[in-house]
């Protein structure tokens, strides 16, 4: 519904002026949308959800939408007569008033049934334009950037506006009809029956654990803390392997590849380097004690295993960052990276304790914690995949005489047990009770030996928290020497004391 006559707004750029790029735009599906609202309001509410004044180019056309949404709002009606009032009267519209404006918008609108169509060319436009914009900035930054301004922060506040305009250039959102809701179940109970052990999430690869929790969900924020030699980081490893050994990717209809079972592991090593992570898998796998894997006391027919193994492992869908000290913002930048770039199906993260905040030094670490937690989970939801994120007990575990971990024991703050979904904490008995070891031939010596036989190689792994399903605590399996878990096996099949 363009108008063309020479009296109406003139839009088009001067022909003797010099050839330059404009930006991206449409000015007669603005005027088409704005007519359509001014002929019948029910056409504002096809777009309200996702459009705003802002979307439009024209100056005039996202004054008049943003009147117009005011008036509707209102619980009245937006016409051209009622809308002129809170215009500026004086403002010349290629010759027109904006009363003459207005009603020659009305007078050539067409029906409201394009008026969605309409809305999405207007934002996706829109869209168009912010990325000129960001695109732009770049290019200035980068040749006048601050000395203090690192070409690094650069590209992670550039990241950082591109997935923000991502995230906000969604116009599908809104309310949806409950068969809608229903049939996205029903394909989630499908895929859950078609997957390896039967579950909804992605399985760990320990069949109890995996019955307790359903498999690890996606956007699930699930803390999984430990006090220091309580095996948490080697939990979170053999999740991690067992979810990247399990990887089978299936092509969609549009091309993309979708994980139908397991999944592609980012693994954000802030404690151990990538290479200690790699032998800790080794060792898991070749069932090779990783102290004598760093002691090179093997024997030939251990490297072979060795060798074979990382052959195995060459593979492995999964990606390690070993940069230590890193803030909260920046490992967000990177798991967005990764998920584009090479796929994301379950994010982990050692340790809450050990990443920073984006506040300065010196304020308040429980609001520093805070941000990460809530940072984690919104990362979570945005990728749509489960974050594990690890954390460190408070002391005070110690000093109970059952030190088994609780809720209260989460380190630093609350907002770790408020954000998580899922909250798992790694508990032996054997560590506390090795190290009470009596002198040897006294009658305390064989009640404590009788008690290590029953703790031996064994952990457990307390739920004390699931935001959709039961709490409890799952009996796991722990060798050591090989810092792997599994699933508990029979008191006959238990392994050798080290």
């Amino acid at each position: 519904m363009a108008l063309t006559d020479s009296n109406v707004l003139k839009l088009a750029p001067d022909a003797s002026a010099p050839a330059y790029r404009t930006a991206p735009h449409n000015i007669e599906a603005e005027q088409a949308l704005l007519g359509a609202i001014l002929v019948n309001n029910d056409a504002f509410y096809r777009v309200s959800d996702f459009l705003e004044a802002k979307h439009f180019f024209e100056p005039i056309h996202q004054t008049i939408f943003e009147t117009a949404s005011s008036i509707i709002r209102a619980g009245k009606v937006a016409t051209p007569i009622t809308l002129k009032t809170f215009l500026a009267a004086d403002l010349d519209l290629g010759g027109l008033t904006v009363a003459q404006y207005l009603a020659r918008l009305a007078a050539e609108a067409t029906t409201i049934i394009n008026a969605h169509d309409y809305g999405r060319t207007v934002y996706e436009l829109s869209l168009r334009r912010d990325l000129i914009g960001i695109g732009t900035d770049m290019v200035n930054v980068a040749f006048d950037a601050p000395v203090d301004f690192a070409p690094r922060n650069q590209i992670e506040d550039a990241e950082r506006r591109l997935y923000e305009l991502a995230e906000s250039g969604r116009y599908d959102g809104g309310f949806q009809r409950f068969a809608q809701a229903l049939t996205t179940a029903v394909d989630m109970a499908a895929k859950a029956f078609q997957r390896d052990g039967k579950l909804s999430g992605i399985a760990t690869g320990m069949r109890d654990l995996d019955t307790r929790m359903g498999g690890l969900q996606h956007s699930d924020l699930i803390v999984l803390a430990g006090r220091p030699g309580m095996g948490k980081t080697a939990l979170a490893t053999n999740i991690a392997y067992n979810v990247a050994k399990a990887y089978r990717g299936e092509v969609q209809p549009d091309g993309t590849m979708k994980a139908a079972n397991g999944g592609i592991v980012g693994f954000f090593s802030c404690e151990m380097s990538a290479e200690q992570l790699a032998t800790r898998i080794l060792a898991e796998q070749a069932e090779i004690a990783s102290s004598k894997i760093r002691r090179g006391g093997i024997s030939e027919a251990d490297f072979d295993k060795i060798r074979d193994v990382s052959i195995e492992l060459q593979s492995l869908p999964l990606y390690v960052d070993e940069t230590g000290g890193l803030s909260i913002s920046q490992l967000t930048a990177r798991a967005r990276r990764l998920k584009r770039q090479k796929g994301l199906d379950l994010l982990v993260v050692d340790y809450i304790q050990l990443l920073q905040g984006s506040s300065k030094k010196g304020d308040n670490r429980v609001q520093e914690v805070t941000e990460i937690t809530t940072s984690l989970k919104a990362l979570a939801k945005e990728l749509n995949v489960p974050v594990i994120a690890l954390s460190q007990l408070s002391r005070q575990v110690e000093s109970r005489d059952d030190k088994r971990p609780q809720l209260s024991d989460l380190r630093e703050s609350g907002s770790i047990e408020q954000d998580a979904d899922v909250v798992i904490f790694v508990f032996r008995e054997e560590y506390y009770l090795q190290n009470k070891e009596p002198r040897p031939g006294t009658p305390e010596h064989e009640k404590w030996a009788m008690e290590m036989d029953l703790v031996h190689g064994k952990a457990e792994v307390i739920i004390a928290k699931q935001r959709h399903g039961p709490t409890g605590t799952v009996d796991l399996q722990f060798e050591g020497q090989f810092t792997r878990f599994s699933d508990l096996t029979d008191a006959s099949h238990l392994p050798d004391r080290i």
